[in-house]
């Protein structure tokens, strides 16, 4: 198919004008476009619960991984009239914008549609917004674990079940997923709260986790600390922060995905490059398991 050429298809009773199909976004694999929108497809139904009602920012690579990226939170003007969006005040904002107009994903064309437009990476915060665009309380506690070199995957793994055993003291339960790129993170559902309650709750952890195991972990954001550690980044509980959503593609050489993972597979995770997973093995993942995600959408814990 040439380059240049456009598909029209039929996308849940949407119109969706496709180009570029045979593009290579990720050299290194020869991973195209029509190959990115493909994944997204197929991958919908476990993806779109956990996208649903969160402002989306999206990372866009119109020439590759090897090209120029933007991050765009405001949803471009051309959208469709039908794909949702929200108007938020952005305080503090480099643009000087008072507001941003983000898009809220929660049907397949609105996802395909921005699959479309090269945004291969999906990033969203730890709360949601209501059905007339009101803000609400996060429902998201997350911990994200960042290996600085030479601590991998490996080390990832052995932090996190240092975290899980703090958690489980106060009765909170946490299911983990890698983060397509080095690190790994874990999620906390929670009844929805103030966002500083789990910003402040997650730093103290942090902290503690730290001090019991200054050879492996560190807390504060500072680079010069965390050779050879894994920091855990509690910051990502800001409210005005966002993390990579289960099942988005990242920019790495190949099309891997941040991927929902057991404990088990955790606990085992004893070499590079174990919790590695792209495209076709998640969706052969989802196919044996489902979404491992999925038990932690019908759970609310409450922070002591």
């Amino acid at each position: 198919m040439p380059n240049s050429e456009r598909v029209s298809v039929d996308v849940g009773g949407r119109t969706l004008k496709l180009s570029n199909l045979d593009k290579v976004l990720y050299p290194e694999d020869g991973y195209t476009k029509g190959q990115v929108i493909d994944y997204y497809a197929r991958i919908a139904d476990v993806l779109l619960p956990h996208l649903a009602g969160r402002p989306l920012t999206v990372k866009r690579y119109p020439d590759g991984v090897d090209g120029k990226f933007f991050f765009e939170k405001n949803a471009p003007s051309h959208k469709p009239d039908w794909v949702r969006s929200v108007e938020l005040p952005t305080p503090g904002s480099t643009r000087q914008r008072e507001t941003i107009r983000y898009a809220v994903v929660e049907d397949l064309p609105t996802l395909i549609w921005l699959a479309n437009l090269a945004a291969l990476e999906l990033h969203i915060p730890q709360w949601t917004v209501g059905p007339r665009g009101g803000v609400r309380g996060a429902d998201l506690m997350v911990f994200d674990l960042d290996p600085g070199p030479p601590a991998t995957i490996v080390d990832c793994a052995w932090v996190a079940k240092a975290v899980r055993e703090v958690l489980d003291e106060d009765g909170l339960e946490a299911w983990a997923k890698t983060s397509g790129s080095k690190g790994m993170q874990l999620y906390v559902p929670l009844k929805e709260i103030d966002a500083e309650r789990p910003w402040e709750y997650s730093r103290r952890l942090a902290q503690r986790v730290a001090k019991e195991h200054p050879d492996r972990v560190v807390w504060q954001m500072t680079k010069a600390l965390r050779g050879g550690k894994v920091l855990i980044d509690w910051s990502q509980n800001s409210a005005t922060k966002t993390t990579v959503a289960p099942y988005s593609l990242r920019a790495r050489p190949s099309p891997t995905v941040s991927t929902p993972v057991t404990w088990e597979e955790i606990e085992a995770c004893n070499a590079e490059p174990e919790l590695r997973f792209t495209a076709d093995e998640v969706l052969e993942r989802v196919d044996e398991h489902g979404d491992l995600f999925e038990p932690m959408r019908h759970k609310s814990f409450t922070l002591p």
